[in-house]
Parts: structure tokens; C-alpha cells; sequence
């Protein structure tokens, strides 16, 4: 069976269906969306892991034009995330125009007919234009440890929590110090016998001044929009305060690492464990870090912080790179997602048959942030440089989608049946990102992290500039930049 519709987007999560909506909002009804799940959310459905929140206070952490008066925390929890999301597609009439379990395996551009062709689970699609919204955060990433297979108890991955395991005094290894794993730490420490945590780096980590909203507040907010707008406004400012730090400027450094050390030293009374603890790079080099329960958990008598990686397992033992050996019931891998080389890339092949992901052997580019010579008519909503270190993801979303919004009004003023970015706009383009990306402690801080491109050195994550500087730069579709080809001729 094969479905024909003009535009089809891949992801039912805050992307896709922030795509969606507005679409539908400007009047747009020839859409399919596809979803690989039974369900909308992306990365909070996906990860339902115990104590799992997110690190962006709600009210900004939402769509602008969705505001949500409930939240009843100023982070809220996955669960709570995941059921906004679910009632804004709801309420927006998205769902009839989501397809589910239907995973993209291939897309294809089809050069005679001017269009995308997609094997999906769910039979073929064809579509004029093909965006896809799967993040950085769709596909969770499992090191290769020599040995794992010998594993005599229960393994699994943080964005695959196994919730049939019963973790009660169990002796449970964590594998990773990043944002989930700093979440799953304390939980798991309540209930395990003993808990041994593989860190391969320590993290900068300063207090998460996270609360309840009273009843008053939330009541306020249903009765003022304008009070969720203040927030939201006095949230976003804060966040883009804290971007001198990234730019590595040392006042603003030096500010921020006080708070860490302050933090640490206020939990962590022990010399050895303070020292293992104690991060050897520049603070924003790696994402900061918002916990008030880690250091307690990590400083408990049930816990032993391994400071180094999970380097091999033999049977039940689980041995670290420093030699050192844990008898384990149970392995929980928080090793982060794989966003440098986002899966999704090596099922599009563009108009000379190369995927993506080969097209972007030196790391992952794109003109705008959004577009890829020699991938014609396709829009990635959350890809390239659009990532952020200090401030709301969802505010990059919704520019990226006023982009495309923008050409595809252009597509039908002009009648374009094909639209391409010139590959000078896209190398231009990527100038300039590098240009910004230097000097930032990013590139300058002495880490090795996702945001920066192994093969290549390049910052191809993070966008390295304000938040706000991206919508000025990005929320606004960009002719110049693109060949076009109309249903007669060539421009």
C-alpha cells in the first residue's frame, strides 16, 4: 500500500508535532505525520526511568503558544511532560493525522517524480516534502564492553527502563554521571543493597532550586496568562545570562564554578571521595548539571563511586578500567543517546543515493540548521547546530518550524516543485558556525563530550551563540540560500 501526501513528517515528539500543530493552525491539512511508538512523546515517552525530570523549568519548557497553567513543579516530572504533550496533540486535532507504529527504515529522494519515497513498517509513503523531528535524544547508546554477553543478571539502558526487574536489595552497578544517570543514582541507592557507580568523568553540578507551585499559583496562572508570560520571560532571561559562561568568559566562570565547588563541598566531606568527584576540566565544557540528591546518594554507605569507566564483565563480575571488580545482580547504563550520529541519517539517501549519515562523514552540517545540499526538499527540525547548553530546546524548535513554515509558503507562491541549498550557502553557513564556536569552553574547556564531532573537531551539536541570537539568525525561511525548480523550468 502506498500513501501520497505532500508533506510527511517523521516524529510525534516536541518537533513533529510542534510541526504539526502550527501547520494545521495556518490552515494546513495535507499532512501525515509517522510515529515509530504507539503513542506521541518522543523522549518522555521513551524514558520513564524512576525519578526522571526535566532540567528546563516547565513554563518555559512548553510551547509558547500552549501555555500550561497545571505544572505542578517548576521542573516537572517525565510523567507529567508526556501528558502535556499527549493534550496538546489532542486538543490541537493532531492525532487523526498521525500514523503509529510506523518506523521509517528508508527514504529515498526519487529524482523523476520530484519526491520522497519511504519504506516504512507500515507500507510506502511518497511525499513532495519530507521533515523529520526526531531529536538528538531518540535513540539511546550502548557502549561496546568486552564481555557483556557473560553477564549473569539483568541488563538495560536508561531510555529503555525494564520495570518487570525488582531492584529491591539488589546489588545494582550504574554506568555513566550524566544527566539520567545523576537522576537514576539517588533512586536506585534507596533501594539496592549496595550500588557501585562507573564514572569515566565527574560532572559540574550546582543546586537544583526546584518547587512545589501552590495551589494560589497555579490558580493565578489559569486566571492571568499574562503571569505564565512573565515567568516564561524572567526564565528565558536567566538562561541567556548564562551563556557568558559558555562563551568562557572568566568572570562569569569563575561565578559559576564557585557555586559547584560550594555545592560539592557542602555534601561531600570525605577527601578521597571529594577528589574523585572533583571535575579535571572547564565548567560548561560538559552539561551542567542540576541535582540536590546526587552528592548524598554518592556520599552514602551502600555506595562506591568507581572513578573509571565499566571496561569489561566477566560473569557477575563488573571490572572497571582502574583494574578494580564489583559482584553485580544488575547493570544500568545511562551512557547518554546517540546524538553525534543520529540513526535517522543513515536511512535517508539523497539525490545522488548517499545517506546522510555518509554524506556527514566529517559531522553532522546544514545551512540554517535545517537543510542539506543534495537532500532536496527535506527540512530537519532539531539536527544540526540547534542544541543548546543553557536554555529551552523548545524555543529552537518552534523558530525552526516558523522557518519552514515560511518555505513553504514560498514553494507555492512560486510554484516550486524542487527546492535545493546551494552548497556556497551551506559551506558559508558552516564558516560562520565555526567562527562562533571558537574560544567557546566548549571547544576551549578541556573535555571530550557530544557536542563536538570526533572525526572532525567541529562543534556540530550546539548552536554557539544566545538562544535569541538563533531565531534572529534561523526563525526566518532564507531564499537566497536555495536553487529552485519550478514544474516548468530551472531558476
Amino acid at each position: 500500500m502506498t500513501t501520497n501526501t505532500p508533506i510527511l513528517i517523521i516524529g510525534a515528539g516536541f518537533a513533529g508535532l510542534g510541526m504539526a500543530i502550527q501547520l494545521k493552525r495556518t490552515g494546513r491539512e495535507d499532512f501525515v505525520l509517522i510515529e515509530r511508538a504507539n503513542d506521541v512523546g518522543g523522549t518522555w515517552r521513551d524514558n520513564h526511568y524512576p525519578g526522571i525530570a526535566c532540567d528546563v523549568p516547565s513554563h518555559l519548557y512548553s510551547y509558547s503558544y500552549l501555555p500550561n497553567p497545571d505544572w505542578t513543579r517548576v521542573f516537572s516530572p517525565g510523567g507529567e511532560i508526556q501528558s502535556y504533550i499527549r493534550t496538546c496533540a489532542e486538543d490541537e486535532g493532531i492525532l487523526p493525522h498521525i500514523h503509529f507504529d510506523t518506523d521509517m527504515l528508508e527514504s529515498r529522494w526519487d529524482a523523476e517524480a520530484n519526491e520522497w519515497v519511504v519504506e516504512t513498517s507500515n507500507g510506502t509513503y511518497r511525499a513532495k516534502i519530507l521533515i523529520t523531528g526526531t531529536g538528538h535524544l531518540a535513540d539511546g547508546h550502548m557502549p561496546k564492553i568486552d564481555g557483556l554477553d557473560s553477564f549473569k543478571g539483568e541488563v538495560f539502558h536508561s531510555a529503555d527502563w525494564d520495570h518487570s526487574v525488582d531492584l529491591n536489595g539488589k546489588r545494582i552497578g550504574v554506568i555513566g554521571s550524566g544527566a539520567s544517570a545523576i537522576q537514576i543514582i539517588p533512586e536506585m541507592q534507596k533501594c539496592a543493597s549496595e550500588m557501585v557507580v562507573f564514572q569515566r568523568s565527574a560532572p559540574y553540578m550546582v543546586p537544583r532550586w526546584d518547587r512545589e507551585y501552590t495551589a494560589g499559583e497555579r490558580r493565578m496562572c489559569r486566571r492571568d496568562p499574562s503571569v505564565i508570560e512573565d515567568m516564561r520571560s524572567e526564565i528565558f532571561w536567566a538562561g541567556e545570562f548564562n551563556f557568558a559562561q559558555r562563551r568562557n568568559i572568566p568572570r562569569f566562570l569563575e561565578e559559576a564554578k564557585t557555586l559547584a565547588v560550594s555545592h560539592r563541598e557542602t555534601h561531600i566531606k570525605d577527601p578521597e571521595l571529594l577528589k574523585k568527584l572533583t571535575p579535571d576540566y572547564e565548567i560548561g565544557c560538559k552539561r551542567l548539571l542540576i541535582s540536590n540528591t546526587y552528592y548524598p546518594a554518592i556520599a552514602a554507605e551502600n555506595t562506591t563511586l568507581e572513578a573509571s569507566a565499566l571496561a569489561r564483565v566477566d560473569g557477575t563480575k563488573a571490572i572497571g578500567a582502574s583494574g578494580e571488580a564489583y559482584e553485580l545482580d544488575v547493570l544500568i547504563f545511562a551512557t547518554g543517546f546517540e546524538a553525534v550520529r543520529p540513526p535517522f541519517a543513515a536511512r535517508i539517501f539523497g539525490a545522488e543515493g548517499i545517506s546522510l549519515d555518509a554524506h556527514w562523514d566529517k559531522g553532522m552540517q546544514a545551512y540554517d540548521s535545517i537543510a542539506v545540499h543534495g537532500y532536496p526538499n527535506l527540512f530537519i527540525i532539531n539536527g544540526p547546530n540547534t542544541g543548546l547548553g543553557h536554555n529551552s530546546v523548545v524555543y529552537i524548535i518552534e523558530a525552526q518550524v516558523d522557518y519552514i513554515l515560511g518555505a513553504l509558503d514560498h514553494i507555492e507562491a512560486q510554484n516550486v516543485s524542487v527546492i535545493e541549498v546551494k552548497p556556497e550557502a551551506e559551506e558559508a553557513y558552516m564558516d560562520k558556525i565555526d567562527v562562533m564556536s571558537q574560544g567557546t569552553v566548549w571547544l576551549a574547556g578541556g573535555c571530550k563530550s557530544w557536542y563536538v564531532d570526533e572525526r572532525s573537531g567541529r562543534l556540530t551539536l550546539i548552536w554557539p551563540d544566545f538562544a535569541h541570537s538563533f531565531r534572529d539568525e534561523n526563525g526566518r525561511f532564507h531564499p537566497a540560500g536555495y536553487t529552485t525548480q519550478s514544474l516548468t523550468a530551472a531558476e
